[in-house]
């Protein structure tokens, strides 16, 4: 009996690892003997293993759920390596840490320098034109209009240096006193950038306006468009209204008065605690991006359209927009080329641009 009642004590006080009490997967105690033979003994704490592990498991979940993405939107049951490689490069901040990480069988990314386009194309450009001398060698009268060609070559180059055109819509578009602090390209080509300034002086196409149903300028965001804007503005929201109210998810466009944008589009934003918040908001920014697409504008403002007095978790709006303009344009290219989030306080540009830099492409 005796014997029987030690086995059973035994089997009682079982021991648990290290990782079982610290609720990790990954091997603390082995990663303890890595750290103590890199390093001097002595210097290693207790829970130094322990937030090793949970860091390393981590960064190997979200390494999983960005490549399950990337499979997923390669129609592939399984992951591969590939899937591996465009997850790391599709995230900023996987892709700073694991720059110089090669991943074997994940291939390459395609990264072709301007320039090396722009020489091809002067090469292309140089060689009918030599042909021509070729063909009136006999003659001795062509050799000085070399000179003269030389000369249209370099006419070219000065055309074709300024390559940054492609970034000069984001600095018209961009109006003055704001920075920009992230921007991110989709499949479409579409420019996702965060900004911190105000909406108010925000040179676009059109900038969007979050109201109630009647298209009323008495929200953070409204009162600053009518300052700006002055008594047009607010003649041309009146006549918008006077059609009649827009229910929750709709938009409509009018003037903008003296503001630097060309258009506003008012948004009649959905309030959480609602039924169906969410759909309700990514209903509106599908309205937005309609108007805009009607117009044939090219460059829309988004304040933060639903974590004001509409009380949306900030991170839970800026996730919803985000993935709803990457959802409208994917597999499509519209007339809206660049899209800009205009924020003024730190959470909120903290939140977009961490969860710019997560969304998957």
């Amino acid at each position: 009996m005796s014997a029987r009642g030690s086995t059973t004590a035994r089997r009682k006080t079982q021991r648990l690892s290290k990782s079982a009490k610290a609720g990790l997967v990954f091997p603390v105690s082995r990663l303890s003997r890595y750290l103590k033979k890199a390093c001097l003994r002595k210097r290693i704490a207790v829970g130094a293993p322990v937030y090793l592990g949970a860091v390393l498991e981590y960064l190997a979940a979200e390494v999983l759920e960005l490549a399950g993405n990337a499979a997923r939107d390669n129609k592939k049951r399984l992951i591969n390596p590939r899937h591996l490689l465009l997850a790391i490069a599709n995230d900023v901040e996987l892709n700073k840490l694991l720059s110089g990480v090669t991943i074997r069988e994940g291939g390459v990314l395609p990264n072709i320098h301007q320039s090396l386009l722009s020489s091809k194309r002067k090469e292309s450009s140089k060689k009918p034109s030599m042909k021509k001398p070729t063909s009136v060698s006999k003659r001795k009268r062509p050799t000085p209009a070399a000179p003269s060609k030389k000369g249209k070559g370099r006419g070219r180059k000065l055309l074709s240096l300024p390559g940054p055109e492609t970034v000069t819509p984001v600095t018209k578009g961009s109006g003055k006193g704001y920075t920009t602090l992230s921007e991110k390209i989709l499949s479409g080509g579409q420019k996702l950038t965060v900004v911190q300034g105000d909406i108010s002086t925000i040179a676009c196409d059109a900038v969007i306006h979050p109201t109630n149903g009647s298209l009323s300028l008495s929200g953070q965001c409204g009162s600053a468009l009518s300052n700006a804007g002055g008594p047009a503005f607010r003649t041309q929201v009146n006549q918008t209204s006077s059609k009649g109210s827009i229910g929750v998810g709709d938009a409509v466009i009018s003037g903008a008065g003296s503001l630097p944008c060309a258009h506003v589009i008012h948004v009649h934003s959905p309030s959480w605690g609602s039924d169906d918040a969410l759909s309700k908001l990514e209903k509106s920014v599908q309205s937005c991006l309609n108007v805009a697409e009607k117009h044939k504008l090219s460059s829309v403002g988004f304040p933060s359209i639903a974590s004001g007095s509409n009380s949306f978790p900030k991170q839970t709006s800026a996730q919803s927009i985000l993935r709803t303009i990457k959802d409208y344009y994917t597999g499509t290219s519209g007339s809206v080329k660049q899209v800009f989030f205009v924020l003024y306080d730190m959470e909120s540009i903290g939140i977009y641009t961490s969860e710019l830099a997560r969304l998957e492409m």
